[in-house]
């Protein structure tokens, strides 16, 4: 590569062709699981205004702080890249009027920004699914959403190296007093914390509790408990949750120092992890957020969703090879040997993409000599190719020709070549261009 070529910019990267099939299974599996339980997709803009995420994610989150591309519009107005996608699929609910007394079950899919070190499993520009029940209170719903997320895992064969952490954060005041309380007890050691976890104290301490610091752990370990501090209802509402998972038989840890690093979230939250991928482990994630549609100019409205990394599920089932992919249908290889055969191979060729739907055809748009074509046609892997010239279309056939056997190649009708193709005798076959050979 040239030293003045441009490359990708760093953090944000190209997915190829032969990891391009792994993601194309994992969207299909999502969406299938998602539409087996009734939700609905919904198409969200890349760009919100600045002012979305200040009021949802928080003021004083890492997100907001110090990881969000934001830019100024032409007319003045702050915009920003979406680093998360709840808070654009609950404004566009308000927007729209699908959070006024009525339940919607949404789902979204594409890329979110992060000012973040790249590092494997994170990426500045990362993909994920989101999912978002709004208008439910029930911690019912709660237990849904695990078991949604348990649905595709197992689908994609992923059961048995993810496991689940949940906690319940209680209600907005619960966890506000509860934050006082561990920040006056981390004060006392401040000296003692990682530097991460000394910036978060004045602002976000509840971010403290996800530390990955061995020294802050150790001071963690003695700190007050967040449960001895929820109100009776968020208890009510755990112990519920906790009941419908023994009933679907999905284990669980309850984590007391699971927290979420957005501010949002209230009562449930969880995490799906695996130790396959190191210190980026968290491959789903999500929660209740009942305050968040108030939060940004809505009626009270009880909500919870969750989001899946792909970036970091796709990594997973590359390592533990739970991508199982059949062999790839043939592929048919389509070449003429002058122009005036370009066109009629064309139309055929057209018709043969309408009537095998399973197959594959590329159509030789190169030209060239015929030597130059299969060759190309060989280096493509194909199967068979199609072969038009004068003496073919004069006669209204087509020459195919077995590229994995040598030698083996015969004129055929139309009808009878698709009927080859397709593994099926010519009498089946009904209308066309005539009989066989």
């Amino acid at each position: 590569m040239r030293a003045n070529t441009l490359r990708s910019i760093r953090g944000m990267r190209d997915v190829l062709p032969e990891d391009a099939h792994v993601w194309s299974r994992l969207e299909a599996t999502l969406e299938d699981t998602l539409n087996s339980f009734g939700y609905q997709k919904i198409r969200l803009p890349v760009v919100e205004a600045t002012t979305l995420f200040r009021r949802s994610v928080g003021e004083f989150t890492d997100i907001v702080e110090k990881e969000m591309y934001s830019f100024e519009s032409r007319d003045g107005e702050s915009l920003t890249l979406r680093p998360e996608g709840t808070a654009g699929c609950v404004r566009a609910a308000l927007q729209h009027g699908l959070a006024f007394n009525r339940v919607s079950r949404l789902w979204y899919r594409g890329p979110m920004f992060r000012y973040e070190r790249p590092q494997k499993g994170r990426y500045r520009q990362f993909e994920q699914v989101g999912v978002e029940a709004i208008g439910i209170p029930s911690p019912a719903l709660d237990a849904e959403l695990i078991e949604m997320n348990c649905a595709y895992l197992q689908r994609l064969g992923l059961g048995d190296c993810v496991r689940l952490r949940l906690n319940s954060l209680g209600s907005a005041d619960a966890r506000a007093a509860y934050a006082a309380e561990l920040k006056a007890y981390l004060q006392a050691r401040r000296t003692e914390l990682d530097e991460d976890s000394q910036r978060r104290l004045d602002r976000n301490p509840l971010r403290i509790l996800d530390s990955k610091n061995d020294a802050t752990r150790k001071i963690l370990a003695e700190a007050p408990k967040l449960d001895t501090f929820l109100d009776a209802d968020s208890e009510r509402h755990f112990e519920a949750l906790l009941g419908f998972l023994d009933s679907l038989d999905i284990d669980y840890r309850v984590d007391p120092h699971l927290v979420r690093g957005l501010d949002y979230y209230t009562r449930t939250v969880f995490e799906f992890e695996t130790a396959q991928l190191g210190a980026q482990g968290t491959v789903s994630a999500g929660g209740r957020y009942d305050g968040l549609v108030e939060a940004l100019g809505g009626r009270p409205t009880p909500a919870a969703g969750f989001a899946v990394g792909m970036d970091r599920l796709v990594l997973l089932c590359k390592e533990v090879d739970s991508i199982k992919l059949g062999p790839a249908s043939p592929l048919v290889y389509c070449v003429a040997a002058d122009s005036l055969s370009m066109g009629y191979l064309m139309r055929l060729t057209r018709r043969m993409r309408e009537e095998m739907a399973d197959l594959r055809f590329i159509l030789d748009t190169q030209g060239g000599r015929m030597g130059a074509q299969m060759r190309r046609a060989d280096r493509a892997g194909a199967d068979w190719a199609v072969i038009a010239g004068d003496r073919e279309r004069q006669s209204d056939r087509l020459t195919l020709k077995r590229m994995k056997e040598l030698g083996e190649q015969e004129t055929l009708t139309y009808d009878a070549l698709v009927a080859r193709l397709s593994g099926e005798p010519l009498s089946v076959r009904l209308g066309g261009a005539g009989g066989s050979d």
